[in-house]
């Protein structure tokens, strides 16, 4: 199960389809944080539909609603790219992915989890805790990269650059010929201007070593449409090239997720949908449009 949120009992078998139908779906995606606009252009697509094939039965308007999730979810390309590229001299480099998001959010446990989803796959994985500016962030991030099955780079010394750090990670993962290095970022600092500076300054030292294959923005499905706002300076100038969402186990905003997906612009590529080390999960647009839907 990806959400609790459900579309599911808006459906009652082959009963006809009716203005009530229509009224309690556009609630039903309302109040699952779809947001109203949204919501109110599905269902004028849907209702268009219905009347242009005649649909009648609300056992077909559940297959054209999941269809319509699927197609709107799956307009950007969910797939992770982390294809290890190569130096000059043909050395394969490992695939550097930065995490990004605000404090709170689960980036932390986020990285694990990644880091246990990336090992179930063959793949090596290293830690670089470049988050120095959060005390206790470093330790935090060790417990879980390391139930994660990943090695952790840690600052050499208190108040370390996190560039210093970002960039320490990446060599260390080059010499013990690591396929992927997850780089973990601070999520709060004085100004937007000094974060995104900040984040701007670990890639540009990262890619002297690597290239950045990923840029992940983790955003907590419990916090809706507030939490992109929340991540703006990210989207806008930290160059995010795909959504982690955190936190769809308990949540009652499935409809977030194709809110998040449209306003961020960019693709939903893993979601989170338990606390256990095992709960990070790829994002597959029919699958999650058919648990909503059924």
């Amino acid at each position: 199960m990806m959400a609790k949120w459900s579309l599911r009992g808006i459906f009652g078998g082959s009963r006809p389809i009716d203005e009530q139908t229509w009224e309690q779906l556009e609630d039903a995606l309302i109040l699952g944080d779809l947001g109203a606009e949204a919501s109110e252009r599905l269902v004028a697509g849907l209702r268009a539909q219905a009347e242009r094939l005649q649909v009648r039965d609300e056992r077909d308007l559940r297959s054209m609603l999941r269809d319509a999730l699927a197609e709107e979810l799956s307009e950007n390309d969910p797939t992770l790219h982390l294809r290890r590229p190569a130096d000059a001299e043909g050395r394969a480099l490992p695939a550097v992915v930065l995490v990004v998001g605000v404090n709170g959010v689960g980036k932390t446990t986020t990285i694990g989890k990644f880091a246990r989803f990336l090992s179930r796959l063959g793949k090596r994985v290293m830690v670089g805790a470049a988050d120095t500016f959060r005390a206790a962030a470093v330790e935090q991030l060790a417990t879980w990269a390391e139930r994660g099955g990943a090695e952790v780079v840690r600052p050499e010394r208190a108040g370390q650059d996190p560039a210093s750090v970002a960039y320490q990670a990446v060599a260390h993962g080059i010499e013990e010929n690591a396929d992927v290095v997850l780089i973990d970022t601070a999520g709060r600092l004085q100004t937007k201007a000094g974060l995104m500076d900040e984040l701007s300054k670990i890639r540009r030292v990262v890619e002297k070593l690597a290239p950045v294959a990923e840029v992940l923005l983790v955003l907590d499905a419990t916090t809706g449409r507030n939490g992109i706002a929340q991540a703006e300076a990210f989207l806008n100038h930290a160059g995010a090239t795909g959504i982690v969402l955190t936190k769809l186990d308990g949540s009652a905003k499935g409809g977030f997720v194709l809110s998040a997906r449209e306003e961020a612009g960019i693709p939903i590529k893993l979601i989170g949908v338990g606390e256990g080390i095992d709960d990070l999960h790829a994002f597959n647009a029919e699958a999650f449009a058919r648990d909503l839907v059924g």
